[in-house]
């Protein structure tokens, strides 16, 4: 058959799309070292690739904590982040100036059934919406061994007097009380944080009032609280032997086997017990932490971390078509099958119906309209970058909790003039 020059020149061009159509793609990917961070994204990513096989990914872990925020700064300053990076949402995510280093995902199909509670911590102040949620949503809290509860017949407590006369009683036993985990310093922060729902139980403005600077946590009783809990703990004799050099995985085995009562974390410390120690997931309980109202008793709660596309990324559309997808309902079915540790934030999306009984305790807190709030950090954009080592300094007995609330409202003014908030 002969072919025309214009019908030659046609089959050329139809030639070439198909190779930029099937050309291969390797997307970079940063993402923590979180067990439920790696089962996440090895379950969206195969997904991804079956669907897409000319895409594959180059994943690169990354420590947590400052050591982790330090990192993602900086490569997003230098220009060297990856295509894909997981990150805090919330006050962390505003801290990262999203309108220049982070691509815009507000045109993304999926963005219509992410719910607006979490699209609300991933807009930039220009008013684009910026992440996609990976994962579900957490609650600060206590978990804690139910053997050992069984076997000295206490009950989870809802006050902090109760959670003490437990601690008491568990000593009493010859057993670690509250295992904490200095090694890996962001664990420091959870009875500050954690207390938040606490603090806005006594004083509903505060979240807006600490924006504006107009109250401090040094002169705040209620905020002051959650620095006198983490001085209380400490001077009671409560922690194990090595709290200045255990780590995080340290902490969840310990609740987790019993060598400890409890353990304050954030509940994605589920994935660490379901990886590494599956056969005692039964053991683990969590309960919010207690304030001085039992009737008011409710849960601090942390919006899911979320996936983000540089915006210098050398394969922008391919990563933003990842996203979208991380964004469906198919994914979050995924992810919610891997990692059913709480709610997750796509209409849709549900729990598998055999969960852990740790996720059982944390669920009824959600059911129930005003037994929750969001963590401080997703209501203010103002977080000081040394809150882990001011808690750190109170859980060792080296500064008092009046003197490092303090010093947390000094590390914050510091913040909130970067961010260029007015009044301060």
């Amino acid at each position: 058959m002969r072919m025309t020059k214009c019908s030659i020149l046609a089959a050329s061009i139809m030639a070439l799309a198909a190779g930029v159509a099937q050309a291969d793609v390797t997307l970079s990917v940063l993402i923590d070292t979180n067990p439920e961070s790696i089962a996440s994204f090895d379950a969206v990513s195969k997904a991804y690739m079956e669907k897409y096989p000319d895409v594959t990914f180059d994943v690169e872990q990354r420590a947590g904590g400052s050591e982790g925020d330090n990192i993602v700064k900086t490569r997003l300053a230098t220009g060297e982040m990856a295509d894909v990076f997981q990150y805090n949402s919330g006050s962390l995510f505003q801290a990262l100036k999203p309108q220049e280093t982070i691509a815009d995902l507000s045109d993304l199909p999926s963005e219509a059934g992410i719910l607006d509670s979490f699209k609300k911590v991933v807009t930039s102040p220009d008013g684009h919406v910026r992440g996609i949620p990976f994962g579900s949503a957490m609650g600060g809290g206590i978990f804690y061994n139910r053997k050992i509860y069984a076997d000295l017949g206490l009950t989870p407590p809802k006050t902090w007097a109760e959670f003490m006369s437990n601690n008491e009683k568990i000593k009493a036993a010859g057993k670690v009380a509250v295992a904490q985990t200095y090694g890996t310093t962001w664990t420091s922060q959870l009875f500050v944080l954690a207390d938040f729902y606490n603090v806005q139980s006594e004083v509903p403005n505060f979240a807006d009032d600490y924006t504006a600077n107009k109250v401090k946590y040094a002169n705040t009783p209620a905020a002051l609280r959650g620095f006198e809990h983490l001085e209380e703990v400490a001077k009671g004799g409560y922690l194990n032997a090595d709290f200045g050099a255990a780590t995080f995985d340290d902490g969840m085995r310990m609740v987790a086997t019993g060598e400890a009562a409890h353990y304050p974390n954030l509940t994605f410390g589920i994935g660490n017990v379901q990886q590494n120690f599956p056969d005692n997931l039964k053991d683990l309980g969590f309960f919010a932490q207690p304030g001085t109202d039992a009737a008011k008793n409710g849960l601090t709660v942390w919006m899911p971390s979320a996936l983000y596309v540089s915006a210098k990324s050398e394969n922008l559309e391919e990563a933003k078509k990842f996203l979208d997808f991380v964004g469906s309902k198919e994914a979050c079915d995924l992810m919610a099958k891997a990692v059913p540790s709480g709610p997750y934030l796509v209409k849709g999306c549900e729990l598998p119906k055999d969960i852990p009984p740790v996720v059982s305790d944390m669920l009824p807190y959600f059911d129930t309209e005003g037994r929750n709030s969001p963590a401080l950090e997703f209501l203010s954009p103002v977080k000081g970058p040394a809150l882990e080592q001011i808690t750190v300094e109170v859980g060792t007995g080296i500064r008092s909790a009046k003197d490092a609330a303090a010093l947390y409202d000094q590390d914050v003014e510091k913040q909130a003039k970067q961010l260029g908030l007015p009044n301060w």
